[in-house]
């Protein structure tokens, strides 16, 4: 389902890119539709599902399905509440978020007004993305894991519509997609309703902020929100710099940051979401041993699939951007910039997924405090390498400047997931389990296997320009699947079977 889900993201930002190319319309909707997003990790997948889940387990252990219901209600009426006088609030005060957000676009008065009239299209997004998550965790808690993955299907199906057939009637054409976005949080939200229902679980929503539950979760969210806000701070950090450098920067480093969200959103995000609750349920149980067989198991999985997924990303980053997004409004120099900040973001990708496993590790212990700490550290990081690489890049006279924003992202990421490991290890939850030498020589020649077989078939960029559509989606898929092959084929031949990547298997 998630693979459903990304594969519709793809065709979406395929739309998007010929449709509306990196102009500052689509500054304007880059900004406006990641002002809520970023808000979103709080009140949603963020910090709220990292203090609902394990509450909900432990709840569910002692009180059963009618501890459950209550439960619901109450953290429904109360985060919906809240997040609704936000949502009011933000929508009121959309002129001084865009200020804030994107500086640049001060100077540019067409691109800031219709960045805020978006923004109130699009910041309602936040009420109902928020209760969509409250009604995901409860269906991933009872292992319902299909309806919450395939849900972002239908806002990208929302998004692609108005693209095609809304976005030609409007004078600002990229206005359609703010829309779109509404529609999209409504859809989404209505959509789960029914999964929640058939399993009893359905609840009318209750002010419930003196009900103990729902105090331990804000008790749990409170570090958690500051530490989301680390990421979301990296964020605007990156957004503010972005649109400080110039019209298109926040479009390349969107459509950049989406090819690289793909491997992401499909696996690290996707086991993420499949072991917090078992991870949960091993810490509400005390059942240690098997809390560290899953997080073994789930890191073992992260080294198999996300190195590889970082060659590739870099490897075929031209290809890739030229085939999905050049032709219509996105030109020759779009690719050329797009690619720079692949480039830069790639390489982080196992540090991005390895944060996505190795964070439930505390959530489900009910360890808030330590991700903030790590993640604060990491802001920091990130902070000084952004001023450094973009000024550095200036004096050097490098057009790419933005490509200094996302590699200081994939370094701070790769200081978060370290100290992250380092923190778990101290703790007695990583190693101790044997066969990871041979596991990592194992997956290390099968990676040289597939540099080799990339670095000799890939063309250079100008044949991926000069070429037709179908010859470059020919080229791409014999790139991708003849390197996948060459992968498996190595670690088929270095040992490596499916029984080794069952749990507790070496």
């Amino acid at each position: 389902m998630t693979v459903i889900s990304r594969i519709l993201g793809l065709a979406r930002d395929m739309v998007f890119t010929r449709l509306f190319g990196a102009d500052w319309m689509m500054d304007a909707f880059i900004i406006a539709n990641r002002i809520p997003n970023m808000l979103r990790r709080f009140f949603a997948e963020g910090a709220f599902a990292q203090a609902f889940v394990p509450v909900l387990n432990e709840v569910r252990n002692d009180g059963g399905d009618a501890a459950v219901r209550r439960l619901t209600a109450n953290v429904a009426g109360t985060l919906g509440a809240v997040v609704f006088l936000i949502t009011i609030v933000g929508v009121i005060a959309a002129p001084l978020l865009v200020a804030g957000f994107a500086p640049g676009f001060l100077a540019d008065e067409r691109t800031f007004d219709l960045t805020t009239v978006m923004l109130r299209f699009t910041f309602p997004y936040l009420l109902f993305i928020s209760l969509t998550s409250l009604a995901s965790s409860l269906l991933n808690t009872y292992d319902r894991f299909a309806v919450p993955a395939f849900t972002p299907v239908l806002l990208n199906v929302c998004l692609i519509v108005a693209a095609l057939y809304v976005s030609p009637l409007l004078e600002r054409p990229t206005l359609a997609l703010a829309m779109a976005v509404f529609v999209g949080g409504l859809v989404q939200l209505l959509f789960q309703l029914p999964a929640v229902w058939r399993l009893k679980l359905f609840a009318r929503p209750t002010w419930g902020w003196r009900d103990s539950g729902v105090r331990k979760i804000l008790a749990l969210m409170v570090p958690a929100i500051i530490g989301s806000s680390v990421a979301q701070i990296n964020l605007v950090i990156d957004n503010v710099l972005a649109s400080l450098l110039g019209e298109g920067r926040p479009a390349w480093l969107y459509y950049s940051d989406r090819l690289m969200e793909f491997p992401l959103g499909v696996f690290g995000i996707a086991l993420a979401t499949v072991i917090l609750p078992s991870l949960s349920r091993s810490f509400a149980g005390k059942q240690s041993d098997e809390f560290n067989q899953t997080l073994d198991w789930a890191l073992r999985l992260v080294l198999l699939i996300a190195l590889p997924a970082s060659i590739g990303l870099a490897l075929l980053a031209g290809p890739l951007i030229a085939t999905l997004f050049y032709g219509g409004a996105f030109s020759q120099f779009d690719v050329e910039m797009s690619r720079a900040s692949l480039w830069a973001f790639s390489g982080g990708l196992l540090a991005f997924i390895g944060i996505k496993v190795l964070a439930p590790a505390y959530f489900a212990r009910q360890d808030t405090r330590t991700p903030v700490k790590i993640g604060l550290v990491a802001l920091a990081v990130n902070l000084v390498l952004n001023l450094t690489f973009v000024w550095a890049l200036t004096r050097a006279g490098v057009t790419a400047t933005h490509a200094g924003l996302a590699f200081a992202t994939t370094c701070a990421a790769f200081v978060n997931a370290a100290l992250l490991l380092v923190g778990l290890r101290r703790r007695g939850f990583v190693g101790g389990v044997d066969g990871w030498a041979v596991y990592a020589l194992r997956i290390g020649i099968s990676i040289a296997g597939l540099v080799g077989f990339l670095m000799l078939q890939v063309p250079a960029l100008d044949w991926w320009l000069s070429v037709s559509a179908f010859s470059r989606v020919l080229e791409l898929a014999w790139l991708v699947v003849g390197g996948a092959g060459v992968y498996v084929a190595c670690l088929l031949a270095t040992g490596l079977r499916p029984g080794h990547l069952r749990m507790g298997i070496n």
